[in-house]
């Protein structure tokens, strides 16, 4: 009973965890996703940076937006040209456009995308050392130059080239620490993946026909008799014996 409940505690405590974790990613992706148009991306798998154009707004306004949606790990001192938010598994860089001064530009960066694109040294002036440190696992990554979005044609990331977003990319979430390549089976009426003699699929709604058939026989008389062996033995009146008046079960 004791171990029950120790396993139920653990359980408890990882889920308090967890949702926290990916109701504040889901957030800030939708956030960013469903408020501002997408404009340009690069890389691909846990590789990739996303920039969408927040117009007609300063940098400190769309930081404003975004830590009321969902709050940051850590945030940059404010700033009117640059700020940046660390997530999870995100880094999002605030821009001013130099072209459009009005204009912000959002850029989402996965981590990995991070460490081998960003300079560390460049980052240090917006972020924790300590947090630098994890990210570019003390001075093993952190080899490029990139800095940003408005600056990719003087500072080129490693990572591919920006490129105009398609279809696909628009429907997408902003990036992901992972590549997911599973498998997703959904059900229907007329689904069928069973093997041979199971009788049927756990994706159909009805099973399939029995590849084994009975047969019912009736007698004479009219009662029902299965040509089965499950057929019930018939029951006999038990044997009595003459003497002490006792009734003795045949055994």
């Amino acid at each position: 009973m004791r171990h029950k409940w120790s396993y139920a505690l653990k359980l408890f405590l990882a889920f308090s965890l967890i949702v926290p974790l990916l109701a504040a990613c889901g957030g800030i992706n939708e956030t960013i996703k469903d408020t501002y148009p997408l404009e340009s991306v690069s890389g691909s798998g846990s590789q990739t940076s996303y920039v969408y154009r927040a117009e007609g707004k300063t940098v400190p306004e769309v930081a404003d937006e975004l830590v009321k949606s969902s709050k940051p790990d850590q945030q940059s001192d404010e700033a009117e040209d640059r700020m940046f938010l660390v997530y999870s598994d995100r880094i999002v860089q605030l821009q001013k456009d130099e072209k459009k001064p009005e204009d912000t530009l959002v850029e989402v960066d996965s981590k990995e995308y991070v460490r081998n694109n960003y300079s560390m040294s460049f980052l240090e002036g917006y972020l924790l050392a300590s947090l630098l440190s994890d990210l570019f696992d003390n001075g093993r990554y952190g080899g490029g130059s990139y800095r940003g979005y408005s600056d990719r044609d003087v500072y080129k990331p490693k990572t591919g080239s920006f490129r105009t977003p398609t279809v696909e990319d628009k429907k997408a979430i902003p990036p992901m620490t992972v590549e997911r390549k599973g498998s997703i089976f959904k059900r229907s009426k007329d689904a069928s993946s069973s093997q041979p003699g199971s009788g049927g699929s756990i994706f159909s709604k009805t099973p399939e026909k029995s590849a084994s058939t009975g047969k019912i026989t009736r007698d004479s008389s009219g009662s029902s008799k299965q040509s089965s062996w499950l057929s019930p033995r018939k029951s006999k009146k038990p044997k009595t014996r003459v003497g002490l008046g006792r009734i003795s079960k045949r055994r």
